[in-house]
């Protein structure tokens, strides 16, 4: 008589049951780990800098944009970039310049449009004692122009204004 013979009969129903459980789920967990590997891949860097400044020159060669952060990754899966913690100043010559923080920074492509998240501040660099706050702010870079709709609240000496 061979060992196989001396096993119980539902043991020998039951032995290749698990058998086939645990091979279908080496393969879905491998299926997932691959599902995730890709994940990652697209969403890795091809480049960051760490507490950078960037100066965009307008056509006469003067400073026209000037943002820096405490981090920049860029994606090459999407051509996006996310910034840490940015600044950005815009410059206009004969003008006050215009100073916007928060704590996020996205754009996708040549940075035409600009998603600032999280504790959003606009304010003017010779008056800082007034300030435009919210918590996403939308920056059209081709019109000059900034958006959200969200709320906002304006300080000034007159006093603060809230909108909804």
């Amino acid at each position: 008589m061979n060992a196989i013979s001396n096993i119980p009969l539902l043991a020998k129903i039951l032995l290749p049951i698990l058998v086939v459980i645990t091979l279908w789920f080496l393969t879905d967990q491998s299926a997932t780990n691959q599902q995730e590997l890709k994940s990652d891949l697209d969403k890795a860097s091809d480049y960051a800098m760490k507490d950078f400044t960037m100066t965009i020159m307008n056509a006469e060669g003067h400073p026209f944009r000037v943002i820096s952060g405490k981090e920049m990754d860029h994606y090459p899966a999407d051509d996006s970039t996310e910034i840490i913690s940015p600044i950005a100043q815009f410059i206009e010559a004969g003008k006050d310049t215009w100073v916007i923080t928060s704590n996020n920074g996205s754009t996708v492509g040549k940075g035409n449009d600009i998603l600032l998240t999280g504790h959003v501040i606009v304010t003017q660099e010779n008056h800082p004692d007034t300030e435009l706050r919210t918590e996403k702010l939308n920056l059209d870079t081709v019109n000059d122009t900034a958006y959200t709709d969200l709320p906002v609240s304006i300080k000034s000496a007159q006093g603060i204004t809230h909108s909804v």
